[in-house]
């Protein structure tokens, strides 16, 4: 595997747990509750877009850099 698809991977996995984690936090201090399927099924958009943007920008933010 690449490593710019495997870091894109997992900054992917990075930003859907992190989406988890503050859903189960915003559960906690309030009373509100959310479905099973809508926090997995938002963590993975969630997941997908940050694998997608991470993919597209990094060469961007990184090519000017200087050895």
């Amino acid at each position: 595997m690449e490593r710019r698809t495997k870091d894109s991977l997992l900054w992917g996995l990075v930003g859907a747990l992190s989406f988890l984690v503050l859903v189960q936090g915003y559960q906690l201090l309030t009373e509100a509750t959310v479905s099973v399927w809508a926090m997995f099924g938002v963590a993975l958009a969630v997941g997908a877009g940050a694998t997608g943007l991470v993919h597209v920008v990094r060469p961007r933010l990184f090519g000017s850099e200087s050895p």
